[in-house]
């Protein structure tokens, strides 16, 4: 049998797997891309759904806070999500195509509010060009893109159920990480995270602050961001935390852009 050929590298020979190699990768420094970006996700059902009123008063918000600070917005997907998951569990499809179908919505909401920000320079951008953001930045953009990661369908297969687990507040803190931002910042329709739903509970207890490990071990029924952007947060090297604000309350993403105390903090 002839010889197998190899590359010459530190990691010839290796299976990629073993636990003391992958504790040594773990020890060199990664590069920041943009360490001052802000990652502003505006969720679908929680802001977006809600229109003009909400809406537009938001996009000045972002669009004035876009002169000082760099920012990528990422949108949510919201009721129209919700529905074609329903039909789509109903008929039976898998899961990986469960997040294909969902990530049309977002981008759906990706155009419009990369629209509303015309007069910022709102640019509609994919998933595949955040490695563009440094000179679309630069050159004046606000670059707006869907939240929903593009795993389509290679979706991981869920723990419960078959929703799939990496959605767009998945997919902002995965942009955030991966570029080594700032911010990863969840615009929401409530003042923070919450032990139960405040729409259900109006008393529920309202929690200010948590790490990622005791938010997991609550093992929530119900949670205003997914599970899966919590467990990667654990993992992360660059962003150690994610900050969960009411979008409708004017001034509250850039309280949180400017490093203001406002609506609850998961750290890593």
């Amino acid at each position: 049998m002839a010889e197998r050929f190899e590359m010459g590298s530190r990691l010839k020979g290796e299976s990629l797997v073993r636990r003391s190699l992958l504790r040594e990768t773990g020890e060199v420094r990664q590069i920041r891309i943009m360490p001052d970006l802000n990652v502003v996700k505006i969720g679908g059902h929680g802001v977006i759904d809600y229109g003009r009123e909400i809406v537009h008063p938001l996009m000045e918000e972002i669009g004035e806070l876009s002169r000082d600070h760099k920012i990528l917005v990422a949108t949510g997907g919201g009721a129209r999500v919700r529905h074609i998951l329903d039909v789509g569990i109903d008929l039976g499809m898998p899961t990986g195509v469960l997040a294909e179908l969902a990530g049309k919505i977002s981008e759906q909401n990706a155009t419009m509010i990369s629209l509303l920000l015309s007069k910022y320079n709102g640019t509609r951008i994919q998933t595949g060009d955040l490695l563009d953001l440094p000179s679309l930045i630069s050159l004046g953009m606000l670059p707006v893109v869907q939240g929903t990661p593009p795993y389509g369908l290679y979706e991981h297969p869920p723990k419960l159920g078959s929703i799939p687990p990496h959605r767009t507040d998945t997919g902002a803190f995965l942009m955030a990480e991966v570029v080594g931002g700032k911010n990863c910042i969840l615009g929401k329709n409530v003042d923070g995270l919450y032990a139960e739903n405040p729409f259900v509970n109006p008393d529920a207890e309202f929690i200010a602050e948590i790490t990622a490990d005791e938010l997991l071990e609550m093992q929530l029924e119900d949670m205003v961001l997914e599970p899966m952007a919590v467990e990667l947060l654990r993992d992360a090297v660059h962003i150690r935390e994610i900050k969960v604000v009411n979008a409708h309350v004017p001034g509250n993403i850039a309280k949180a852009v400017n490093g203001e105390r406002v609506g609850t903090v998961i750290r890593a």
